[in-house]
């Protein structure tokens, strides 16, 4: 058994076309889908990460602005930085880029957020609506894995679905999702033991650990569906994900890849928020 791939950056490419559309259609209507970053500090990753987001938004034909602040610029400015977001008509969307400064409550900036303009998804008004499965923003991250298993037309209600990793950013959401879809869920962690004997229960396996080469043959069992979240990068340069893909993709059924896989998801999931964000507060069919 050799598996197939499940190519996020594929399945990208179809759903912005579809974006697009959307924001076509709506500034037909004169609406302009708009969505800002705050960006604190020089964080390489973040840097690049907020770079791809605007790359992306300005070739569907969104607007979109990223304010930069000085890692030492205080928690009240933000804060007020955010409210002034909050009240201006023209953005539908409001991302402050992870991780914050030490000296900044992530927890009270993400609060701070209008929950009908939070495409992120983490507000925790958000959460409780997802975890009532209400109409909400769903975490970019774990929306995006639900609609790479949707794209293969994986069998998720009943099967056994194990998510490695607690974030709440993604283990935590992932976990409430597949529930959703009447999934048998269980969240392994730092503190789990005998972790392989969690992850080769799974029909369907989700790695977001942060650590390179986690998940090998070992961990998985045969025709399982393992999707990697985890983005490393080696000594030697090269990215990677949580799982051994080598030594893996042989024996599950379906696996996505490194990179190539949920990264471009996340940025597309983002995006769509915003789009259905701004119909919403636009009042606009859906």
């Amino acid at each position: 058994m050799t598996a197939e791939l499940i190519s996020g950056k594929e399945l990208s490419e179809s759903i912005r076309e579809g974006i697009k559309k959307d924001v076509e259609s709506l500034k037909e209507k004169d609406i302009n889908p708009h969505i800002t970053v705050v960006l604190i500090g020089n964080d390489p990753a973040s840097l690049s990460y907020v770079k791809g987001k605007e790359k992306a938004a300005a070739k569907l034909g969104m607007s979109s602005e990223v304010i930069r602040l000085d890692e030492k610029t205080e928690e009240k400015e933000l804060i007020d930085l955010v409210d002034e977001l909050n009240k201006n008509d023209e953005v539908h969307g409001i991302l402050v880029q992870l991780p914050l400064p030490d000296h900044m409550d992530e927890q009270v900036i993400v609060e701070k957020i209008d929950p009908k303009k939070d495409v992120d998804g983490f507000h925790p008004l958000n959460v409780g609506r997802m975890m009532l499965g209400q109409e909400t923003l769903l975490p970019c991250t774990p929306f995006g894995v639900m609609k790479m298993l949707e794209s293969k037309d994986i069998i998720i209600e009943g099967k056994n679905a194990v998510i490695v990793g607690s974030s709440n950013i993604v283990g935590k959401p992932m976990g409430q999702l597949l529930l959703a879809k009447e999934a048998t869920v269980t969240n392994c962690h730092i503190k789990t033991k005998d972790l392989k004997a969690y992850t080769k229960m799974a029909d369907i396996l989700v790695v977001a650990a942060g650590k390179a080469h986690l998940i090998n043959d070992e961990h998985v069992k045969e025709g399982a569906v393992v999707i990697d979240v985890g983005i490393n990068r080696l000594e030697d340069g090269t990215m990677t994900g949580d799982v051994d893909f080598e030594k893996v993709k042989d024996k599950v059924s379906y696996i996505s890849p490194v990179p190539g896989g949920v990264g471009p998801m996340t940025i597309t999931m983002l995006l769509y928020n915003t789009v259905l964000a701004c119909k919403r507060i636009e009042n606009i069919d859906e």
